[in-house]
């Protein structure tokens, strides 16, 4: 039970900080939009490292079984949904902002970029807090830091096809709830992100986060650099191309016209003479 304690001061803590810097952060917001991506970023991955700690070491160290896992990762998906809303911490969802014209180029750079680093700065945090070593599950963690299990198990073309797949399920149910309540749709993406998650265990841990994959699987051995850009950064941005384009019918930074759905007339125009004919 120590190390499940100590495992929640550790989301208490991220949480906390993280919601004090987007409050913070948020009143330059949208110039500075950039600002709470890092934000929010930092936090969706500083919390799921220690998921993942959890799912891998806890049920030899601290008694914790995947249950345990499951629940704190919806647990944390919700919190941050619930914290950060209106930031996504996701590339791909940002880079959806820029082909819908909703964001601007520079905007969109400026977000992508600021997600990467608050991935990176999680993995920091993470790490120092690891080498504290508070339980045993910890102390095995601090070890396995440098030899740690890839989150890719399979080939990588393979691979990108199951995080497309599951960008694109995700995508598709965040353009559906776009407009939705937030009592709505934050439970339902809490619940679709912990199935994409669980579903694709054995195959890439299902993250559909470009950011997200960078902390916690790319520094792991058992695969090149170009292999996990292509799983973990193509795979999710076809998956949202994809979603986009069957959503709208088009691309609208790159097609003016629906390509996919043609408009049907409100009102038929019934056939009869015209006015020119009832006039003569």
């Amino acid at each position: 039970m120590s190390g499940l304690n100590a495992s929640l001061g550790y989301f208490i803590t991220i949480v906390g900080v993280s919601a004090v810097g987007r409050a913070l952060f948020a009143r330059w917001r949208p110039r500075w939009t950039f600002l709470t991506e890092f934000i929010a970023a930092f936090a969706l991955a500083a919390c799921r490292l220690e998921v993942d700690t959890i799912a891998e070491v806890g049920q030899w160290a601290g008694a914790l079984g995947p249950d345990v896992a499951i629940t704190m990762l919806l647990l944390s998906i919700t919190i941050h949904a619930i914290t950060m809303q209106g930031v996504s911490g996701n590339p791909a969802v940002t880079l959806m902002g820029v082909l819908q014209k909703d964001v601007g180029a520079v905007a969109g750079v400026l977000s992508v970029a600021a997600q990467f680093l608050g991935a990176y700065l999680a993995l920091i945090v993470a790490g120092k807090y690891w080498e504290m070593e508070l339980t045993d599950m910890h102390m095995i963690k601090n070890l396995m830091m440098s030899e740690c299990s890839t989150s890719l198990r399979v080939p990588p073309l393979q691979g990108v096809l199951a995080e497309a797949l599951g960008a694109v399920t995700f995508h598709l149910v965040y353009l559906v709830l776009k407009s939705r309540s937030q009592l709505l749709r934050i439970p339902v993406f809490a619940l679709l992100l912990t199935y994409i998650a669980y579903a694709g265990n054995n195959y890439t841990s299902g993250y559909v986060n470009p950011s997200l994959a960078y902390a916690l699987t790319f520094p792991c051995p058992g695969h090149t650099l170009l292999a996990y850009s292509l799983v973990y950064w193509l795979g999710p941005l076809i998956g949202m191309i994809l979603a986009l384009f069957l959503y709208l019918g088009n691309i609208p930074l790159l097609f003016s016209r629906n390509l996919l759905y043609s408009k049907k007339a409100r009102f038929r125009v019934p056939k009869g003479k015209t006015s020119e004919d009832k006039t003569n």
